[in-house]
């Protein structure tokens, strides 16, 4: 006779199981909330208008400039898109909230398992996929930056975790206000006094960075010419912890308010709180005037923070971050130096980058010209238009001698400059047309250089633009035998037009001088 024992399960404590249900509870409410929120209409359009037109960027949408990121500038890029998806996300998490008590059942919920701020819990993390995708989608368009060849500067992972948790932020943002105040008026409420206040923050500061200013959810910075990433300024890292310890705050004050009381939740929310503080002191600008110092310090003496490299007869002179562009810029300036005629086609030139005095990051500023010969300026975006405008300068120099002489010539010198410029370009002229402003191409107009531009009589672009329809050899031929004469500041435009063949149009021979 044998007995066969039945062995007990273990067993396990009624508080544990309690804790294991409840969190499976939250996290299906959750994902079902998840659910019901991407099939609103305002979510879902702009969260569709946020994924496509990333996916537009990436596949369609690129400038000649984009072909050579800035890394530095483009981590910032990614996060002003963000701004739009955090606003239908608050407010339509603020509905979702709101929704038991618009249907008058708050009170069985009353019976159930989950407590009332385990739901708060719930529709919070509600909006953890959308922030998940926010961080895919600034990934990807960073990423697709970074693997473009000609690619310069390093990006900031404080500055690429600013989307997400816009979104995030938003979202307990949303339920917090439908603690605080339960009416679906409280988002729309909500939005329209902090963009009232966004306004009155940036009529206080006047555009200049302060303490505000960092408030913000998103202070993208955008608009000025890339710099180097050591006279930036931007404290990302405490921007980061501020709106980390922000998003944290504001959801251990929701869960107190809806009723959770627990040792670790309030712990939890002082240390958010320490958090908070910690980045908004951190973020708070306080060496301005330093900064301010180092910036027109490297915009007056670039030579000081840059090395330099020969390339056939020529020295390229650039700061750190941008050394890659070197050989792009050796390439232009020797196809059009390969067209110039006497000392200038074996001159030594130096190509130095610069940048212009910056005083802030959201509003460009002009190069001024140096009186250094043989120097030619060279900024921080390439490709593009930037391409024709650095030939047009290297042009200058080599006919002018130096980029201070070449900022007030508007004789028929211009012709030449313009000519030897463009005139290895893969499309002459359209090269012309993208550097020329305020006029056609039977008008008046300026020609864009990296320092001063290059003022243009109709009849300056006549010749330029009946020299492009010419075969390039017989008009080098021309320029190189008449070189001399071309870049001299006593040759009219009539003499300069009968040097290169150009048939000369009538009343030729009167144009005025520079100063008439």
């Amino acid at each position: 006779m044998s007995t066969v024992l039945d062995k007990e399960a273990p067993m396990v404590p009624a508080p544990t199981r309690a804790a294991r249900t409840s969190a499976s509870a939250v996290l299906a409410l959750a994902r079902l909330e998840a659910r019901e929120l991407l099939l609103t209409i305002p979510v879902f359009v702009f969260f569709t208008l946020y994924v496509g037109s990333a996916v537009w960027k990436l596949l369609f949408s690129r400038d000649g400039m984009d072909d050579f990121p800035v890394l530095h500038d483009a981590d910032r890029a990614t996060q002003s898109g963000a701004m739009l998806l955090g606003v239908a996300v608050l407010m339509c998490v603020n509905v979702a909230s709101l929704r038991s008590r618009r249907h008058g059942t708050d009170r069985l919920f009353d019976v159930l398992v989950m407590e009332r701020w385990q739901r708060a819990v719930a529709h919070t993390l509600s909006v953890v996929p959308f922030a998940a995708v926010t961080a895919v989608v600034a990934a990807v368009e960073f990423g697709a930056a970074a693997l473009r060849p000609g690619t310069v500067g390093h990006g900031s992972p404080a500055e690429l975790v600013v989307a997400p948790l816009v979104v995030l932020l938003s979202g307990v943002l949303g339920v917090l206000i439908a603690r605080l105040y339960p009416s679906t008026a409280g988002g729309p409420l909500f939005v329209v006094v902090g963009f009232a206040a966004l306004l009155v923050a940036s009529a206080v500061t006047g555009g200049e960075t302060h303490w505000l200013t960092w408030l913000d959810p998103v202070v993208s910075d955008h608009g000025a010419s890339p710099i180097p990433s050591e006279v930036l300024g931007r404290p990302a890292a405490w921007h980061a912890l501020y709106l980390a310890g922000l998003t944290a705050l504001l959801l251990g004050v929701t869960v107190l308010l809806s009723g959770g009381r627990t040792r670790m939740l309030k712990a939890l929310t002082v240390v958010a709180l320490v958090a908070t503080g910690a980045g908004i002191a951190g973020q708070s600008p306080s060496h301005e005037p330093a900064l301010a110092a180092a910036r027109a310090k490297m915009s007056r003496t670039p030579e000081k923070f840059q090395s330099c490299a020969v390339y056939g007869r020529s020295t390229y002179c650039s700061f750190p971050e941008w050394t890659a562009w070197r050989d792009d810029w050796a390439r232009a300036a020797d196809r059009v130096q390969a067209l110039a005629g006497g000392g200038a086609a074996g001159a030594r030139m130096t190509i130095r980058q610069r940048i212009p005095m910056v005083y802030d990051l959201h509003s460009d500023s002009s190069i001024a010209p140096r009186h250094t010969p043989g120097e030619v300026t060279v900024g921080t975006r390439w490709g593009g238009n930037r391409i024709p405008e650095f030939a047009v300068g290297v042009a200058s120099v080599l006919v002018a001698g130096d980029e201070q002489a070449a900022s007030g010539m508007c004789d028929a010198r211009v012709v030449t400059v313009m000519w030897l410029a463009l005139a290895a370009q893969d499309d002459p002229m359209a090269a012309f047309r993208s550097v020329r402003v305020d006029g056609g191409l039977g008008d008046a107009a300026v020609a864009l250089t990296p320092t001063d531009s290059l003022a243009m009589s109709a009849e300056q672009t006549r010749i330029v633009r009946e020299l492009f329809k010419r075969p390039r050899y017989s008009v080098t031929a021309r320029v190189k035998a008449h070189w001399t004469e071309l870049t001299s500041p006593k040759t009219t435009e009539a003499r300069a037009a009968e040097l290169l063949g150009v048939p000369g149009a009538e009343g030729a021979g009167n144009e005025k001088s520079c100063q008439g």
